[in-house]
């Protein structure tokens, strides 16, 4: 990532930290105070949201810099599976050694657990994941898969349209989707899982090897009626209903938004419509959907005014210099969110006494915590995050990109002024 885009670095960087404090909170504050902040502002989702807008902004950037599906997908792949799968590494060895308990799951189900966590897709099978946060990595892969098929189909300039409506689809239709259309039952989950795993695995085969590109395209698109009709179906699903999955990918599909006024693509009329749609479906939508309450109101005006405010801030001053500690906590932000839960579980096996006693006691546990939580995440990013994305980038390389899908650098004063690649 160019220097330009640090800005983009310190934002997930502190959406990561903003994520470890709320799950850290509880233990150095204490409960009761948790709750009471809790019920003004949810800061556990105020960074999800965070994250998802910076996805929104940079993978469809990725993908037109790349101006390969075959690149895109290997880049990707080697970015989030050697974190991801040495997480789950970690959480086997410490459940091995009695440090965590096993999600119910992942033993009763064993199969369908398996095949969910292959292709990243837990949350919307109806599973846990081993690790609570990889929740968010079921709706990151499914931003991609349609993103993909967008781009296969000449549609991925029409973010603007696709925010809103999705927005406005959660709003609306809320209550009427199904929550668990493909996941109520045992044998339900375990067939949704095999076909997930069958379409992702090849769909992304079809974009490496530049076969039956339009076919996995068109199944990419497919993929947002999955959490249209299967974000919630068991109780093991940490979104609460389909109507909540949609507005996760309008969040994300908003940061598209705002990557494609900022280089020309968008109208800025068209860019503030979407967003103000955007903005106003996530608490709309809360608010009817979880009853009309005024606490929910309140709760969603907080969470998405925080994020809008944090992300225009960030934009706002992305053409100053950032620090080297925010860009730092950037980089390693994916191994943070990963793996800090699971060392939060461990550190309370190891010490019982973790986050009890006086508050000066508490509060100097969790630095402790916080430093070694940032500690093990550097550990990772060096020893497998950097390892494998070099690895991408060689088989990359060595594939090299599919002869009619290539890139060409804008023209200066393109895009508001900004040099950008452009898919051709």
């Amino acid at each position: 990532m160019t220097k330009r885009l640090d800005w983009l670095d310190a934002l997930r960087g502190y959406a990561a930290l903003v994520v470890v404090c709320f799950h850290l909170s509880p233990r150095v504050i204490g409960s009761e105070r948790h709750l009471a902040i809790y019920r003004h502002i949810d800061f556990g989702k105020y960074g999800v949201l965070l994250f998802f807008l910076v996805s929104g902004y940079v993978i469809p950037m990725s993908l037109e810099r790349h101006g390969s599906l075959r690149r895109f997908w290997i880049g990707r792949l080697f970015r989030i599976y050697p974190a991801y799968l040495f997480a789950i590494a970690v959480v086997v060895a410490a459940g091995a050694a009695g440090w965590l308990a096993w999600q119910p799951s992942l033993r009763l189900e064993t199969v369908t657990s398996v095949l969910a966590h292959a292709t990243m897709m837990p949350d919307l099978v109806g599973h846990r994941g081993a690790v609570r946060v990889f929740w968010t990595l079921s709706y990151e892969m499914t931003f991609y898969l349609i993103v993909s098929g967008l781009f296969v189909w000449r549609l991925h300039r029409l973010s603007a349209w696709w925010a809103p409506a999705l927005g406005l689809a959660a709003l609306v239709l809320g209550r009427s989707l199904p929550n668990g259309l493909l996941g109520a039952t045992f044998a339900e989950r375990r067939i949704t899982a095999g076909l997930l795993a069958v379409i992702i695995g090849l769909s992304v085969l079809a974009y490496v090897r530049d076969r039956l590109v339009a076919l996995a395209g068109a199944a990419g698109v497919a993929f947002v009626l999955l959490p249209a009709v299967n974000g919630h179906a068991t109780a093991d699903s940490t979104v609460i209903s389909s109507w909540q999955g949609l507005l996760l990918l309008a969040v994300m599909f908003a940061g598209t938004v705002v990557y494609r006024w900022q280089h020309g693509q968008v109208g800025g009329r068209a860019a503030a419509f979407s967003l103000t749609v955007v903005a106003l479906s996530v608490i709309g939508a809360h608010w009817t959907h979880l009853g009309g309450t005024g606490a929910a109101l309140r709760l969603w005006t907080a969470n998405v005014g925080a994020v809008a405010v944090t992300f225009a801030f960030a934009y706002a001053m992305r053409n100053r210099t950032v620090p080297a500690p925010l860009i730092w906590l950037g980089r390693i932000s994916y191994s943070l969110y990963l793996l800090h839960v699971v060392v939060l579980y461990v550190l309370v096996h190891a010490l019982p006494d973790f986050g009890t006693g006086p508050l000066p006691v508490r509060v100097t546990a969790g630095l402790g915590y916080l430093i070694l939580a940032l500690l093990v995440a550097w550990l990772a990013y060096r020893m497998v995050e950097i390892p494998g994305q070099a690895l991408g980038r060689k088989i990359a390389a060595r594939l090299g990109p599919p002869p009619h899908l290539t890139t060409q650098r804008a023209k200066p004063g393109a895009g508001r002024g900004e040099n950008v690649r452009q898919s051709v």
